[in-house]
């Protein structure tokens, strides 16, 4: 018997008030794919001989390029095609040095406040002598790594191609077990405190190292990070002069566990801003997105809209790689593009135009690398603000 909509969002909400995190998420892959509950899940039985999930997962693994399959859950072993149940199937790391084989200096460092402390990678390039360049960082999804995240996207080639540093905040198991950034928790979602002080904090600390250029300092994400750096728009618009969103969601779309598992499959309902200054955002997102529902991409640029009136304009096309997409960008009375979103056919949960040596990839897609340094590169200096 396959479960309605309904029925499988009341039972997600059951087990999600239990605390069987892992087990809601299952049930929310079965409602979206109509395959049926396995028998030991449901039942009085069951609710006495299950342990309790206590980690808070909020993303998926992707399938491997070797076996290809589903995206899973990290922690269930579940893998699904359709609606068969497959065995897990995790990426493939890769060596630091197969997957960024640059000349630059690609330094650990950390940053400690009240919130915590958390380590990060900075990406300096090679003919670095003391002039100021832009900053950009990179907050990674769910179970990745900074090196992961800047194998996968690239970035750290594109900032050697183009002159950049790039920074990579890193999360830790102890603060979230898959290593999510927290964009679900209230308290990670304001300025000056948890998780979004110690990102503001690295940011800082990087500017304070190194020669930035006053005013071009940016955020970007996928998934999780992809949440966290639309906070950190809109918590710290004075700090970032544009951000970057793959994949992820709008500040406020969630307080919790339980409603960031609601927003990831239909939305949210984000923070509504009362600023009149738009936060210069470029957002990307597979139309076939199983884990975050696209139309998450479409509330993230409400949000840094902030109910300004723009002129847009639409064009389609398709990429090398054969994943078609729709680009769409608004300007302002100036002509000054402030905000662009790109609708990828097809494609799911994934980093677009990313390569294959990183998890979370779509090497087929456009470059959403090369295309945010574009959009972050057209906006003008924020150091006036």
């Amino acid at each position: 018997m396959r479960h309605s909509l309904k029925t499988g969002m009341i039972e997600a909400t059951r087990l999600t008030r239990a605390g069987r995190l892992t087990e809601a998420m299952a049930a929310i892959r079965r409602t979206l794919t109509g395959a049926s509950a396995p028998p030991s899940e449901s039942g009085p039985q069951a609710e006495r001989t299950q342990p309790q999930a206590t980690p808070d997962i909020i993303d998926m693994v992707p399938p491997s390029r070797e076996a290809g399959g589903a995206w899973t859950s990290p922690q269930t072993g579940e893998a699904r095609t359709g609606a068969d149940i497959g065995s897990l199937v995790r990426p493939v790391a890769r060596p630091a040095s197969e997957s960024l084989p640059l000349t630059g200096r690609f330094e650990e460092r950390s940053y400690a406040n009240a919130a915590g402390r958390r380590a990060y990678r900075l990406y300096t390039p090679s003919f670095y002598r003391g002039q100021a360049l832009p900053l950009v960082v990179m907050l990674h999804g769910c179970t990745q790594s900074p090196e992961d995240f800047a194998a996968g996207t690239r970035m750290n080639e594109l900032a050697e191609e183009q002159g950049f540093f790039v920074a990579y905040p890193k999360q830790t198991r102890a603060a979230n077990a898959s290593k999510c950034w927290n964009w679900f928790n209230a308290a990670d979602q304001q300025r000056d405190g948890g998780e979004p002080s110690l990102i503001a904090g690295i940011t800082r600390q990087i500017m304070a190292d190194v020669a930035v250029e006053p005013g071009r300092v940016f955020v970007a994400g996928l998934s999780a990070g992809g949440a966290a750096a639309a906070i950190m728009g809109a918590t710290y618009s004075d700090l970032y002069a544009a951000v970057g969103v793959h994949s992820g969601l709008a500040r406020g779309a969630a307080s919790d566990v339980s409603s960031a598992l609601a927003a990831m499959k239909q939305g949210g309902a984000p923070t509504v801003t009362t600023s009149h200054r738009i936060v210069p955002t470029i957002v990307f997102h597979g139309d076939g997105d199983m884990t975050v529902n696209p139309v998450n991409g479409d509330q993230v640029i409400a949000q840094a809209k902030a109910g300004a009136t723009l002129r847009l304009a639409v064009t389609r096309g398709t990429a090398p790689g054969g994943i078609g997409y729709v680009r769409a960008v608004q300007v302002d009375e100036s002509g000054q593009p402030v905000l662009e979103q790109w609708v990828l056919h097809g494609t799911g949960h994934a980093w677009s135009g990313g390569s294959p040596a990183g998890s979370y990839t779509e090497p087929r897609g456009p470059d959403a690398s090369r295309e945010m340094i574009r959009f972050f590169r057209q906006q003008p200096s924020a150091s006036g603000r």
